[in-house]
């Protein structure tokens, strides 16, 4: 039996809150989506910068036990250094960009003895791939070198000896900055040799 007085949702009413309804879901759904962009990105930039460090770290590392410096440019450093903690001598590192500039690299070049009396083992070169997606700003140099006065020299630098300091710049891309993410280390030379 149906009685006349039966209060009920008219069509149009739930057609009114299906809308809203879908109106929320999308809401929300492109506000989630967004916001996992958004942290998908960020998260990039957190590991980029995390390898900056350690990569920085590590040439820091190297670079600081170096013996000797034998070129030295703006993108490019070539010294005798001990590359790994296990090796017995030094060698020749010489740390560079790509040709396309999008990779930082290093050759490493073993030795038969420190310096003065050891040779180059050449055949025994190998290259290292540092950082894959090397990025450098607009201007921006690898490595900055300070004399015993703390002051930058300006290239190019005819004594290697004078040379106390090198800063080492990393820079990351980043989606919150157009300039990326820098990170600059010091290194003070501490094994130099001044009689070879």
């Amino acid at each position: 039996m149906l009685r006349h007085n039966q209060k009920g949702f008219t069509l149009v009413e739930l057609l009114v809150v299906i809308a809203l309804v879908a109106i929320i879901i999308v809401s929300f759904g492109s506000f989630f989506l967004n916001y996992l962009k958004l942290y998908s990105k960020y998260q990039s930039d957190s590991l980029d910068f995390n390898q900056l460090a350690s990569q920085s770290q590590r040439i820091a590392d190297v670079l600081r036990g170096a013996t000797d410096l034998i070129t030295v440019q703006a993108n490019t450093i070539t010294a005798y250094a001990y590359f790994s903690p296990v090796d017995a001598y030094v060698s020749q590192v010489t740390y560079y960009k790509s040709a396309n500039g999008k990779s930082l690299l290093a050759d490493v070049t073993p030795m038969t003895a420190n310096p003065p009396s050891g040779t180059l083992l050449t055949a025994q070169k190998k290259t290292y791939t540092i950082i894959n997606n090397f990025y450098q700003p607009s201007g921006g140099v690898l490595f900055v070198y300070y004399d015993s006065t703390g002051t930058a020299m300006s290239l190019p630098i005819t004594d290697e000896h004078t040379i106390l300091q090198i800063q080492v710049n990393l820079a990351a891309k980043a989606t919150h900055t157009n300039n990326g993410q820098t990170l600059s280390t010091t290194v003070s030379l501490r094994n130099r040799k001044t009689n070879l």
